[in-house]
């Protein structure tokens, strides 16, 4: 397939629905075995973190799979150890955690708008690996993805943002400004990866100029990286409904009926 030509859309749906039943297979796993696993996404603005995220949670079960995407901390937030408001969000046994976003703001957004002393930053590339050592030496499944993508590319898509009404509410002031700081962000980026890229903790790379590509590599990378076996499903059978014993479900009259919209587009036709 030539270079610049996106993937095609038959292969990509076909493949994305495959994965997906893998990773509820795995999910049953991670719950019948206790396992804890954590998934990082980290990338440049509009590189495809939250459209993979999606595509990961799909057929999830929510109960089991929860995605965190943490607000700007609050006044009490930044008196604490940086790492702590994260710890909160980590997960029990049979639980699967996908920070969308994650303690390396600190490394990327902070340190490039100035919102972290270089004192704080040179704390954090210190301690941010033993950190993660922590976790893993705890029996986390830490997996970090960084999605890469070029500067023509991340500024196609925000302005399909900027022009879509139902997409604008994806771009802040702090996304645009991005654009003016590309050097300052990749430079950042670069140093990131060089202090926290461990052999215990690597980080992934997605090349992300292609969605569609990008959704289907980290899927089948996670599917291949955490060490799951499939699990004898439970066994449900449907009882038989039993006889009624004389209900009589009152008038629909009496209920507040929500409009029926989808009618009102059939008529005429």
């Amino acid at each position: 397939m030539g270079k610049g030509k996106r993937y095609p859309r038959e292969v990509y749906e076909s493949e994305l629905l495959r994965l997906q039943g893998e990773l509820v297979r795995m999910q049953e796993w991670v719950r019948v075995s206790g396992a804890r696993v954590v998934v990082l996404f980290e990338g440049r603005d509009a590189a495809g973190k939250g459209g993979a995220i999606k595509r990961v949670t799909e057929y999830l079960n929510p109960r089991s799979c929860r995605v965190v995407a943490l607000p700007t901390p609050t006044e009490r937030e930044r008196t604490q150890w940086y790492f702590q408001r994260y710890v909160d969000h980590l997960p029990a046994a049979g639980e699967i955690v996908l920070f969308d976003r994650s303690w390396y703001n600190r490394a990327g957004v902070e340190r490039v708008m100035g919102f972290c002393t270089d004192a704080e930053y040179e704390r954090f590339v210190v301690q941010c690996p033993i950190f993660e050592d922590l976790l893993i030496g705890d029996g986390i499944l830490l997996r970090k993805y960084w999605f890469s993508v070029s500067a023509a590319e991340q500024s196609r898509r925000f302005r399909e943002r900027l022009d879509n009404p139902l997409k604008r509410w994806k771009l802040s002031p702090m996304d645009l400004e991005s654009i003016t700081r590309w050097d300052d962000y990749s430079r950042a980026r670069d140093d990131m990866l060089a202090a926290t890229d461990t052999a215990t903790a690597p980080w992934l790379v997605v090349e992300a100029e292609d969605k569609r590509r990008a959704r289907l590599n980290m899927i089948a990378h996670l599917l291949a990286s955490v060490p799951w076996e499939p699990v004898e499903p439970r066994t449900l059978d449907l009882p038989d409904r039993p006889r009624g014993d004389g209900y009589t479900r009152p008038p629909r009259e009496l209920e507040h009926a929500v409009p029926d919209h989808a009618g009102t587009l059939l008529e005429g036709l």
